[in-house]
Formats: structure tokens, sequence, C-alpha cells
């Protein structure tokens, strides 16, 4: 069992001496902040993260492969976050499972197991969907973390879902990037892997280098740093990064250039041969684009990353989570606050934690963090050892897989009969219905051989979404077929579609 230490992980790591930037180019980063701007800056974090969710939310996947227009209004006022916290919470996905991460630390410190943030997701009581869902299902079924995120385990492991909730891991770890990214090492790999990681590992180091430095464009090079140069995820994020440089007024010009080369959800099963695009790697590019091309205005930033579409809640907040570090909450525009203010004292739904909470944790958690890792806290100030920031381990989710086929089955499972199929992967989907407290047992059978076997429970919040998957198969032809073992007359194993891989097409 791998367990979560934070000085193991920080072991070794070197204080650097930052070398100055020539007059003309960026300022270096600033080690020495006042307790007071620590403080504001991590609630200009929090504070910005829900601001921009709630932005975001009545676009939220209803622009698919396309942008949101410029005729379509936005309205905001004062109750706008209210009127989401009274009638539709669970919008704020993003935040409740940040506050899970951070009230681990809170009771059990730096040096809390992965095991206990793995526990903490799967047996909280509010609904999850994509890779935390499958993580959940794999952790209450026996495959604790970092198994659970595999992208053999779970086929939404490039997913977008640890991307919008490692806010708090750059939070905790003002100017230490590389220490957000080992944090992020243990709790990512819950759900995610491989670019589904690498998205989480970027944004909490954009989060990090926001608390050193007021320079959107060096913030966001410089955390792509921790990603390797070799990934498909950075080279998408180079190609935003070269397109602002090329096309500074026109961000939607760097929209299409995501679109041509960058926007294929490949693994997702609810995104192959989809318009839907929750993969991390495209919906990063749009958090990107509202960075740069917002120009630090907290406004324009949302609403540019809210109208690059998909995932349209969860980009501008982070973008505004970022940006809210940065200038700090103090600086956030009033009609926001005025909103804010009102709920700041709510918790959460399904949780016992408010905004003024997570204010309070993280703060406490940051100077912690700061003690740790060669830093000093002194009277009304704080030094923070700066690190540069390097790559993690290059990890790269399904190699060898591409979407090669989807078949129309909509039937009952007893009415199945053996599908033939030529590729290395296969993915049923479907749902099972019936009174709670039941789990169908159902085996995936490849070639005669039972390869999966798999409960899959009634209750939403303990659901897995795919009747059966096998990926890594040897490639060729095979003959698939599911067994269930324990058929009720009440419940439904209802199979929708297969889908089916193969190796990558030569280009």
């Amino acid at each position: 069992m791998r367990k979560f230490i934070l000085t193991g992980l920080l072991l070794g790591m070197l204080t650097t001496t930052f070398t100055a930037f020539r007059d003309s180019g960026p300022k270096p980063p600033k080690t020495q902040l006042s307790l007071a701007t620590l403080q504001d800056k991590i609630k200009g974090g929090w504070a910005g993260q829900t601001i921009g969710c709630t932005y975001g939310g009545p676009f939220e996947f209803k622009y698919n492969g396309t942008m949101v227009q410029d005729y379509v209004p936005v309205y905001w006022n004062n109750g706008s976050i209210k009127w989401w916290y009274d009638n539709f919470p669970g919008l704020y996905d993003d935040v409740y499972m940040d506050l899970t991460f951070v009230e681990v630390f809170e009771k059990y410190g730096l040096h809390a197991p992965v095991d206990s943030f793995a526990n903490a997701i799967a047996h909280a009581s509010y609904p999850l969907w994509h890779a935390n869902q499958a993580a959940r299902h794999n952790i209450l079924n026996g495959i604790k973390a970092p198994e659970s995120g595999h992208w053999r385990n779970n086929p939404h492991a490039d997913d977008i879902d640890f991307q919008i909730e490692a806010d708090f891991a750059g939070l905790m770890a003002p100017g230490m990037p590389n220490t957000a990214s080992a944090i992020c090492d243990s709790i990512g790999h819950i759900m995610n892997y491989g670019d589904g990681w690498y998205g989480g590992v970027y944004v909490a180091a954009m989060y990090s280098l926001a608390f050193v430095s007021d320079d959107i464009q060096w913030i966001v090079t410089e955390a792509l740093k921790t990603i390797p140069a070799q990934s498909k995820y950075r080279q998408c994020m180079e190609s935003v990064i070269a397109n602002h440089k090329k096309f500074p007024n026109d961000w939607k010009r760097t929209w299409f250039e995501v679109e041509r080369n960058w926007n294929e959800d490949l693994y997702c099963p609810d995104g192959v041969h989809n318009p839907l695009n929750i993969d991390a790697t495209v919906n990063s590019a749009y958090i990107l684009i509202g960075l740069l091309y917002g120009n630090g205005d907290f406004t324009k930033t949302m609403d540019i990353s809210m109208r690059c579409g998909q995932d349209a809640d969860c980009n501008p907040a982070s973008a505004a989570g970022i940006l809210g570090t940065m200038i700090g909450y103090s600086r956030i525009p009033e009609k926001y606050l005025e909103a804010l203010r009102i709920v700041e004292d709510r918790n959460f739904v399904y949780t016992n934690a408010s905004l003024k909470d997570l204010y309070r944790m993280s703060y406490e958690h940051a100077l912690a963090v700061i003690r740790q890792n060669k830093g000093a806290v002194t009277g009304d100030a704080v030094k923070i050892s700066f690190e540069t920031p390097r790559p993690v381990r290059l990890e790269q989710g399904f190699p060898g897989h591409y979407p090669t086929g989807k078949v129309a089955i909509s039937k009952p499972i007893q009415q199945m009969e053996p599908m033939p199929f030529t590729g290395n992967a296969i993915v049923f989907k479907g749902h099972v219905q019936g009174p709670a407290g039941y789990a169908a047992e159902v085996e995936l059978i490849i070639d005669g051989k039972v390869l999966q076997s798999s409960r899959l429970p009634t209750g939403h919040t303990i659901r897995r979404d795919e009747v059966a998957f096998a990926f890594a198969l040897p490639a060729g032809k095979h003959t698939a077929s599911l067994r269930w073992k324990n058929p009720k007359d009440d419940v439904k194993v209802q199979l929708s579609e297969a889908l089916v891989f193969s190796h990558p097409p030569v280009k």
C-alpha cells in the first residue's frame, strides 16, 4: 500500500535560487508574503473557483464541439450563487470533492495515507460521475488506489475529474509546484492516470505559482514544466501558448486550432463517437485560453473559458480560481463577491463545511507545508522555499488503443448473443435497474475465458456506468459474451451498445 507521507515525498527537494530575468522580462517570483496576503490569495482561489463554477453552470456540456456564441448572454445578480446552492447544489462537485481532501488533511494531518482519501470519496453520500464514480466503484469492490484510477480498471482514466478537484494541492503549496505535484501523485491516481492525471498536476502547479507572480504568461509557462515534454497533454498546452503569441487578440483562432488538432475524446465511453468531450487535455486547453486571453481581467477570463464550450462550468472555475489566487480575494470584482458573501457561511451540500471553513483550513495547511518545506513563518510574514518546476514521470493511458467501432445492442443481457469483434479492447455500456440493495453479478467472457467478474449495484451513488470492459487484449479476432449469475425477476440489466478498440491507424 502506498502511503502519502509528505515529508517522505519532499525528501531531497532542494531549495533553488531563482535566476533573475532581464529587466524586460518577467519579475522573479516573490518568496516572501505577508500573512494577510497569503490568506487573501487562498480565499481568492476558493472564491474564484466557486464564482467560476456558477458563471458557467447554465452552459455545462450544452455546447459540445462549438463555442458559446457572443450573442448568448450570461445573467448574473446578487442571488446567482444562492440560486444554485438552493436548486442545483450538485453543480459544486468541483468544490466539495476538493473539500473532501482538505478535510482528510484536517483530520489526519499532512501524513494522511492515500487510503484515507480514497475511502473518504468512496463512502461519501454525494453523487459522482466518470473517473470519480468508476474509482469509487473500484474502491468499494476491493481495487485500491492507485489501481482504482489505472486505465486497465477505469475506462475514464483520461477524463477531467482530478483536474477539476486539484485546486487544494496548489493552494496548500504556495510557490512550491513540485510539492503540489507530489500531493497530486497519490491523490490524483485514485481516479485518473496519464493525461487525466496531468490535468490536475498542471492546474495545481498554476495555483501554486499564482502565489509568487502576477504574470499570467509566466505562471502558465512555468507550471507547464511540471508535465513531461513527450506527453500529448504538454504538446497541446504548448500549442495553445504558441498560438496565443501568433494570434494575441483572437482567442477564437486559437480555439479553432485546438479543435482541429486535439479535440478527440478517444476513451471516455460517453465521449467516443459523440460530440461530448470530457477529456482532460482539451478542457485544460480551454482553461489556458481563458487565462491567456483574459489578460488578468476576472470576468473576461471566466467568460472566454466558458465560451470555449464542453465542460463550461469546470473550466471557468479553474481559470477563475487560478486568477483569484493571483489577484487575491480583495481584488475580485465586487459584483461577484456580493453574491458570494450570501453563501460563505453555508455548508456545501453533502458536507459539514462552508467556504469560510475552506479558507481557514487551507490557510493552516499552507502554513504547515511552508514550515515543513524549509520555509519560515515569522511575525506577520512567510518566507517560501520557492521550487523551480520539474516534470513528473511520463505515463500514457490506453497505449495502442483506438476506437474502431460502435455496435448498437439495446437488449436485456439475457437476449445478447455471443458477439464477435476484431480488436484489442471492448466496452459494454448499459445499466442495472431494480430494488435498492441488489447488485447484479456479471461475468465478461472473452474467447471462452472469464476475464472480469463484476458486482453492479442498483444504487445510484455506488453504480458502475459500464456493464463490462476489457483492455489490452491480444490484437485480433475475439468473441465476447456476458453471463448474469444471479438473475431476479424484478431486476433488469440493460445493454445499450458496445465500443470496440484496436491499434491506431497508420497516418
